[in-house]
């Protein structure tokens, strides 16, 4: 499969398809570099008028900051950051879980993650959802504290 094959599938509107693509790669990512020549690419998929995309596209880019040595993900990491208060919860709650598998490829950018989730401003999120999000909030801070 060529890759703008690929980029089709994690856009597309065969949605298990897609989840199961972007999770594959995710993993993929994990164990080694493969994915990484295209993380500029991923990195496009932040800004998807589809919050699915742009959960795929948190996940594959966390996956592959451990493989990040020309500073890419540094330079996104505002946009990235971004999505903690997205305009869809679970969007925001994807990128919070995100945030240690980051911190821990990156440490270096644990000072500027730490200042996002403690200045989130999550009045705009319904009352049922707050809770969520601070709860995972404080379950990232809580993990990033061994990371540093």
């Amino acid at each position: 499969m060529n890759f703008d094959a690929g980029i089709a599938r994690l856009t597309g509107k065969d949605a298990k398809d897609a989840y199961a693509f972007a999770r594959q790669i995710t993993e993929e990512s994990r164990a080694s570099g493969a994915w990484y020549p295209y993380f500029d690419d991923f990195t496009l998929l932040l800004s998807h008028k589809n919050s699915l995309v742009r959960n795929r596209a948190i996940s594959i880019l966390a996956a592959n900051a451990r493989w990040d040595r020309e500073g890419k993900f540094d330079m996104l990491l505002d946009e990235f950051l971004s999505h903690v208060t997205d305009v869809k919860p679970i969007t925001a709650r994807q990128c919070v879980a995100a945030l240690p598998e980051i911190a821990e490829a990156k440490p270096e950018l644990i000072p500027r993650i730490r200042a996002a989730l403690e200045q989130a401003d999550l009045s705009g999120y319904p009352n049922s959802m707050r809770p969520l999000i601070l709860k995972d909030i404080l379950a990232a801070l809580q993990k990033m504290g061994g990371c540093s």
